[in-house]
């Protein structure tokens, strides 16, 4: 069975594959509706305590993440549970962060890495991906690439 957002839900992104994620800001109250079934949370520090699966990314404001590899594991792990599942990537305002991580799903999701960052400013936020550093990460995220860029 399907657990995925509805469409029309606050935050959620449409995936080129018809995958649906949900971007938030955790300062924000929870929106209404179905809860997520996953998410990541990218924060400098450890992200409270919530009644589904999580996972906290060491993710500074304005900056990188702390581990890049890990920062690859997470987010394709949020790709892939995204296909049947509610997943919901959120740091503090839900903009930064929030719109780096969502640029770096939509490269998994065949987006080519230097058209992601408008990718998810047409369709999230339009002002996703806050610092140049975070679009250089974008970049660096393909395939082969390892969220490069430097600035941190």
């Amino acid at each position: 069975m399907t657990r995925t957002w509805p469409e029309t839900d606050p935050g959620v992104l449409r995936l080129p594959s018809g995958r649906l994620v949900r971007g938030r800001g955790l300062r924000h109250p929870l929106p209404d509706g179905p809860a997520p079934v996953f998410a990541v949370y990218l924060l400098g520090k450890p992200a409270p305590p919530v009644d589904w699966e999580a996972r906290w990314l060491r993710w500074p404001d304005f900056r990188l993440p702390a581990d890049r590899e890990q920062a690859r594991r997470l987010l394709g792990e949020a790709w892939a549970r995204s296909a049947t599942e509610r997943v919901e990537i959120a740091c503090g305002g839900g903009i930064g962060r929030t719109g780096t991580a969502l640029a770096c799903l939509a490269v998994l999701d065949g987006v080519p890495a230097g058209e992601a960052v408008a990718y998810v400013r047409a369709h999230y936020h339009r002002r996703a991906v806050e610092t140049p550093w975070q679009r250089r990460f974008v970049r660096g995220f393909g395939p082969t690439g390892g969220g490069g860029g430097g600035g941190d």
